[in-house]
């Protein structure tokens, strides 16, 4: 990854940030967007800013540059896009992980019951966010050879995930991905969508009351809240924000990545795949736990893809793209 740019959208803790501190590990020179500030904080009890994201990239052996983006305004987006452009000419990694929905969610609530403010803004925060980002970052990666987006998601299946809108988000990211695919597959760009297992973030650690030093010390009860997947024996098979990074890295490094364009992949399919492991050494795989705890669901596989491509429309117009 030595004198790659990346920008990873969304970078100010959780998934964005291992996501940037694994590039930092493999060298890059890695872009850490997002509102959090210091001094500027954006979420509500949340300390972490993209000062720190990118203090940890530099210090992991590659270049952090903090910029503070709200990925929502096309302005800003702009404007940062023209200051990587004139700074080295070309984008190689591009990772969308703007989310910002967790305080928006209500689990179990149906349709007709949900705040409807607090969805629409989930949907403007983690869908139009990525679709403006990658409007404009992406005419800096063709012709570059070997450039990659990365849709940031939670799950790799098309089944239901417990809000309307939660869903609508994951689960169109994943499209986006398919889409931007089908756009470049005549460019020398990559698109895939990538999913984490049972992340443990900076929330989800305060939300247990541990920190990344003494996380298994949470016990072993066998029981979810009323709407939140949280039993500490879930949380013992966790992974790391850093995991799902190293799976970036090893896509973003795959000289073979292109034929995987267009798709979704987990962090433990991938580790499995290219033989990374998480901080501690372990490779966690949240869906073979999950499908032994829980019961089986089908991931999207080969026979998932052939009902997308190929299309009707590509078929009537195939020099579109």
């Amino acid at each position: 990854m030595k004198g790659k740019i990346a920008l990873v959208a969304g970078a100010t803790r959780g998934a964005g940030r291992g996501i940037a501190i694994a590039l930092g590990e493999a060298g890059a020179t890695v872009y850490c967007t997002g509102r959090s500030s210091r001094g500027r904080p954006a979420t509500p009890g949340r300390p972490e800013t993209i000062e720190e994201t990118a203090e940890l990239v530099t210090a992991a052996g590659g270049r952090g540059i903090a910029v503070r983006v709200d990925h929502t305004e096309p302005a800003d987006v702009k404007k940062l896009v023209a200051r990587i452009k004139r700074r080295h000419k070309g984008l190689d990694i591009l990772v969308n992980d703007v989310w910002g929905g967790d305080a928006l969610t209500e689990f179990g609530k149906t349709f007709w019951t949900v705040n409807l403010d607090n969805g629409l803004a989930m949907l403007k925060q983690a869908i139009h966010s990525h679709i403006i980002t990658s409007h404009y970052a992406v005419p800096l990666m063709l012709g570059r050879g070997g450039g990659i987006i990365f849709e940031i998601t939670d799950g790799d299946a098309f089944y239901y995930r417990g809000n309307i809108f939660y869903d609508l988000v994951k689960i169109s990211v994943i499209r986006l991905a398919f889409a931007m695919a089908r756009e470049l597959r005549k460019r020398d760009v990559v698109s895939v969508a990538l999913t984490p297992g049972f992340l443990r973030s900076e929330a989800v650690l305060d939300h247990f009351g541990v920190s990344e030093a003494n996380w298994k010390e949470v016990g072993n009860k066998d029981q979810n809240s009323a709407h939140q997947n949280d039993a500490p024996k879930d949380f013992l098979v966790s992974e790391s924000p850093r995991y799902v990074g190293r799976a970036v890295v090893a896509l973003a490094a795959d000289p073979k990545v292109k034929e995987k364009s267009g798709r979704v992949f987990s962090s433990w399919a991938l580790a499995r795949e290219y033989g990374f492991t998480d901080l501690d050494g372990t490779r966690p795989d949240w869906g073979k736990y999950a499908r032994k705890k829980y019961g089986k669901y089908k991931i999207c596989d080969e026979l998932f893809y052939s009902y997308w491509v190929p299309g009707l429309v590509e078929m009537i117009f195939p020099d579109w793209f």
